[in-house]
């Protein structure tokens, strides 16, 4: 697919003209144009070979004409003449922490900087104190940005910073004087990686000192950023940024909703706010310079006539026209009504994707029975690999054999958990599976997953993902990209496609909840979803401490959209049963 590539030109090209100085309507109206892409569920290939591309809200004939000029000839010729203006060691620099475009101008039109090595080394000589707006202090923010960025990519994944982040938050909820204490920004949202960590903390005025001494003090600080009254910025081990605000309590839910964004989502808040008549900041909702909500979230949104959603939902995708619609139907039912309530990890009634020491996982299969069993499950599968998969000890048909024989053995014997045998199949880049289909039918559960191969162009993958699908014995299609978070993009189908193929035979599809993986992502799951495919959060488990990336999972389907009732493995164990029987059938064997 394209859609990244284009995204990423977009966005560029937003930068140039924003150190260009080029009017901010243009660079909003390109940067909106990037994120359309980016998120969009289709190939914009498809869409552009018909009139359909300037149905998608936010791509303008304009933008339109770029994108088809770009999948005919690889290039937009408007915006590789507005790049030659700009130096390409000035955009490289956007990417250090503390330094945007903005500043980037600055530095190359006052002190012609044109890489970073360069502006490096005139921080280092102490020559740019002289240019406006460049004080010593943001000079030396700027030095600890390119220093980390040599050591770091910037960003950390969601299974690495969250536990980071709930770590953080329980220390400083036990300072004296905190009342409140919560991480925000786009690790609230549940994003799959983040560049830094927003802790907002709720305290009166005369506890902020205390509280900052006392982050400062923190293990985790190995170094201190910036420390005020209010806000103290430090530096982990890992090399990720927290930030601390503390906040009065009278403000507390207007800071949490304003520090948890997404902007694109404040933005759209705001202006229902003004067209109200009111003002809504950090501080709290007002009428006439006088507060009327700010202590909570709910009361926020409620003085705006919408139900608070959850945060992983506030990427302006449509949200807020639907907390204004669920706010209607609430209304009279009282500030406790719940009209959307979100999947929980206590909704999970079993994982259906896991490893034991058959392949390359670290436990027996009675362990991984009697881990899921300790841990309330009704229902497991056990899948070790298939025969390609050989430097995970991908099982041999006769070694497949006998393991189906050993997972009935402890099937039989354990009560109170019904026990799968399964596998997970590897989807060859034809669309074949790994197993004939007189083993695949001895299975109880089938989870066919891509592991190789995964450079195939959009067609080619969509193909096999599709063929995959319609093979009677597939219960469900695991980490169908391939992907691994960030740094393996995987295959680029035409999910449309592949979820219309799981919808036609009865297929589920897995969204992996191990943190390397989130695959399906939250954008493929909302298709999923419209279309009524059930989901299915497994963890892929290759020992007992993986299982508890359920978590990871959960997290991602909010941000999809996905409730409790799309959830296969939500079902109690007879729901579940008929689900497999229902999809017997459908199959015709």
């Amino acid at each position: 697919m394209n859609n990244l590539e284009l995204a990423k030109i977009f966005e560029r090209t937003a930068d140039v003209l924003l150190i260009k100085g080029e009017n901010s309507f243009r660079v909003l109206a390109h940067r909106k144009v990037a994120r359309v892409l980016e998120e969009l569920p289709q190939d914009v290939a498809e869409l552009a070979r018909t009139d359909a591309l300037e149905a998608v809200p936010g791509i303008g004939e304009h933008s339109a004409a770029r994108i088809r000029e770009y999948l005919r000839t690889g290039t937009i010729s408007d915006f590789t003449d507005l790049w030659a203006q700009v130096p390409a060691g000035v955009m490289d620099m956007i990417g250090i922490p503390s330094l945007g475009p903005k500043t980037a101008a600055l530095l190359w039109q006052e002190a012609g900087i044109t890489s970073i090595a360069q502006l490096k080394e005139k921080i280092e000589a102490g020559t740019l104190r002289d240019i406006p707006g460049l004080g010593e202090r943001k000079l030396q923010k700027i030095l600890q940005g390119i220093n980390f960025m040599a050591a770091s990519t910037g960003r950390m994944r969601l299974g690495e910073a969250l536990p980071l982040a709930q770590e953080l938050v329980d220390y400083i909820r036990r300072i004296p004087g905190v009342q409140q204490a919560a991480y925000c920004g786009s690790l609230r949202r549940a994003k799959e990686t983040v560049g830094d960590i927003d802790i907002a903390v709720a305290a009166a005025e005369s506890a902020a000192p205390a509280i900052t001494k006392a982050v400062r003090e923190h293990p985790a600080a190995v170094e201190v950023l910036g420390s005020g009254t209010t806000k103290v910025s430090i530096r982990t081990a890992t090399g990720l940024q927290v930030d601390v605000r503390v906040i009065p309590p009278a403000s507390w839910g207007a800071a949490l909703q304003y520090f948890t964004g997404s902007k694109e989502h404040n933005v759209r808040i705001r202006e229902i706010a003004v067209k109200k008549g009111l003002k809504l900041n950090e501080w709290g909702l007002f009428k006439n310079d006088q507060p009327i909500a700010g202590e909570t979230e709910e009361g926020i949104y409620e003085a705006l006539d919408m139900v608070c959603l959850p945060p992983e939902m506030r990427e302006d995708r449509g949200e807020v026209a639907l907390a204004q619609e669920l706010f209607k139907k609430a209304e009279g039912k009282g500030p406790k009504a719940e009209p959307w309530r979100m999947l929980q990890l206590t909704d999970i009634r079993g994982d259906l994707h896991m490893h034991t020491v058959a392949s390359d996982g670290t436990q027996t299969i009675e362990e991984m029975v009697g881990e899921a069993k300790r841990r309330g499950y009704q229902y497991i599968a056990i899948t070790d690999h298939s025969k390609s998969q050989f430097q995970a000890n991908g099982l041999r048909p006769e070694r497949l054999l006998e393991h189906i024989a050993a997972i009935h053995a402890v099937a039989k014997a354990v009560k109170g958990i019904l026990v799968l045998a399964g596998s997970e199949v590897d989807i060859l880049a034809d669309g074949s599976l790994d197993y004939q289909d007189d083993l695949l039918a001895k299975l109880d559960w089938v989870v066919a997953s891509p592991h190789a191969a995964l450079t195939q162009d959009a067609a080619a993958a969509t193909a096999r993902l599709v063929r995959a699908a319609a093979n009677p014995y597939v219960h469900v299609l695991g980490h169908p990209t391939g992907r691994l978070v960030p740094n393996r993009r995987g295959l680029e189908p035409e999910m449309p496609k592949v979820v219309f193929a799981a919808a036609r035979h009865g297929v589920a599809l897995e969204l992996n909840a191990n943190y390397h993986r989130l695959d399906l992502r939250d954008i493929h799951l909302r298709l999923a979803v419209d279309a009524g495919v059930p989901i299915c959060i497994n963890t892929d488990a290759h020992g007992f401490a993986d299982m508890d990336q359920m978590l990871y999972g959960i997290l991602t389907a909010r941000r999809g959209w996905v409730r409790a009732e799309n959830v296969l493995n939500t079902r109690p164990v007879e729901g579940f049963k008929k689900w497999l029987q229902e999809r017997q059938v459908k199959a015709g064997w």
